[in-house]
């Protein structure tokens, strides 16, 4: 390609390919680390936190374990596996280990800018959900991370829990929940922007907005070089960087691509988009505080997990509950219905179409729901608000999300629902796919990032003293003793106003 800027190609330390949460998070550790390097943000969009850290474009919830039942999948013998769940809870207090750290250092200002405390229940509905949140409250309570769950199957305790929920609804039918009163709602967005602005005020750190890095190859001295055009006046300049992080949702798999690494070979991506049911009635949203989140449909992505979600967003109060999933070809909301035919190659596409064949259930599915009209989502709503009027109620866009597709040995294309880093071996570049459980594990992720990808910095004395200041407990691992996670909770409460909200 032919390059319209003549001057000198510049070279950064650390590039960051999207301006989104985990972008943000990296940065701030790299900052604090190495206050040397010279580090740049690039964006596509006019603003930072737009995409699929934006709060209409993501659930917003502390993804702790507490409430996603698929975290606790259950085997033929009836047992439940917590181990997701406990590994979830651990990736999230990290995520509030970190935010606590900031707030204490003056990196982040007012916690209630991006956090509040909102209850976490799980609300099943027959008999046979009820034995099942009955076995897995037994199970999860007996972790140290889900100690203070409690187990309702009362209807009348659960009309105080969540009146919305059960007015209306028949007294015949067994129904159950499980509440966790530390549970959270994060605006992700607002915390994206607070972390930047606290980057940019200090030195060698840049954030280049409407600016989409539309190509990336290794030059000669085996820096990655990056062609960026300003989607204000159409120019391409090229910059040089030593390390790179792919951190732009789903366009991270368009430009692994373009970086010919064998570790990312093989890979796909199938996008998956969002639409929430929005309340528009403030008495109605008024009268529900809390995450409630039930069992998915057979067949359907994690992402589509039905949930009745107090939100707070831009500090007003908010009612959502979906998401519908649907399908489009874009990798990002705001991408080009082309990104899916355009990801395609020699690699990938076989794995793509035996994943195909293999999730035939899961395209029925999202084609059903695309089709779907208001009257059929309203059914979904009632579910859950039997009392739901549809006067209240209006289609909300959501995100889009790129699941996983990897070639795995003996099973061919396997679709993935959950986050991968793919790093290359030489620790200069590192592309973070997938969706779930996404935001709320960006800490842990960008641990991930730094002990990959900066190997001997890592190991080193100066940034293990850092990295214990930002993250105490953080060794990788989710068998702490029950003060240390009990202690490390209480601590982050206080520090985030999180007692203060349940008090």
């Amino acid at each position: 390609m032919t390059r319209s800027d003549p001057h000198p190609e510049p070279i950064l330390d650390v590039a960051l390919v999207g301006a989104g949460i985990m972008s943000a998070t990296l940065g701030t550790f790299l900052r604090k680390l190495e206050p040397g390097f010279t580090i740049a943000a690039f964006e596509r969009l006019a603003q930072v936190g737009a995409e699929s850290s934006a709060a209409w474009n993501n659930a917003g919830t502390g993804h702790s374990g507490y409430c996603e039942l698929n975290y606790t999948p259950q085997a033929p013998d009836g047992s439940i596996d917590i181990h997701k769940a406990e590994r979830v809870a651990h990736q999230f207090e990290l995520s509030r280990q970190f935010w606590s750290a900031q707030v204490e250092s003056g990196g982040l200002p007012q916690p209630r800018l991006f956090l509040r405390s909102v209850p976490h229940l799980s609300f099943v509905m027959g008999e046979e959900d009820v034995v099942f949140l009955r076995s897995r409250h037994a199970a999860m309570v007996d972790s140290p991370f889900f100690h203070d769950m409690e187990f309702c199957d009362e209807p009348s305790q659960l009309l105080e829990w969540i009146p919305l929920v059960m007015r209306g609804r028949d007294d015949h039918e067994p129904v159950a929940a499980t509440r966790m009163q530390s549970g959270t709602d994060v605006n992700f967005g607002a915390l994206t922007e607070l972390l930047f602005q606290h980057l940019g005020r200090g030195p060698n750190f840049e954030v280049h907005l409407a600016s989409h890095v539309v190509e990336i190859e290794r030059g000669r001295d085996s820096l990655w070089r990056l062609c960026v055009e300003s989607l204000e006046d159409g120019r391409r300049r090229w910059v040089k960087a030593r390390f790179v992080f792919l951190g732009a949702g789903g366009a991270a798999l368009s430009l692994l691509e373009d970086c010919d690494l064998p570790e990312g070979q093989g890979y796909a991506g199938f996008p998956v988009s969002g639409q929430w049911m929005r309340c528009t009635n403030r008495e109605v949203i008024e009268q529900h505080h809390a995450k409630v989140y039930g069992k998915q449909a057979q067949g359907s992505p994690p992402m589509s997990m039905p949930h009745l979600d107090s939100r707070v967003i831009d500090g007003q109060r908010e009612l959502l509950f979906g998401p519908y999933a649907g399908f489009n070809t874009k990798f990002l909301k705001h991408g080009s219905y082309l990104d899916l035919v355009e990801s395609l190659d020699l690699h990938n596409l076989r794995p793509m179409l035996q994943a195909g064949l293999h999730n035939l259930d899961l395209t029925r599915y999202l084609l059903g729901q695309v089709l779907q009209s208001k009257d059929e989502r309203m059914q979904a709503l009632k579910r859950y608000f039997p009392e739901a009027e549809a006067a209240d109620w209006e289609l909300q866009v959501a995100g889009q999300r790129v699941q996983i597709i990897k070639d795995v040995p003996g099973k061919g294309g396997t679709l993935e629902f959950g986050t991968e880093v793919v790093a290359a071996q030489d620790g200069s570049l590192a592309a973070l796919l997938g969706a779930s459980p996404g935001a709320s594990t960006a800490v842990a992720i960008a641990l991930e990032v730094l002990e990959r990808c900066f190997q001997h910095r890592y190991a080193s004395p100066a940034w293990r003293e850092v990295l214990h200041q930002f993250v105490p407990t953080y060794k990788g691992h989710t068998d702490l003793d029950p003060e240390t996670i009990v202690e490390s909770r209480r601590r982050t409460s206080k520090v985030l106003g999180l007692d203060s909200e349940r008090a």
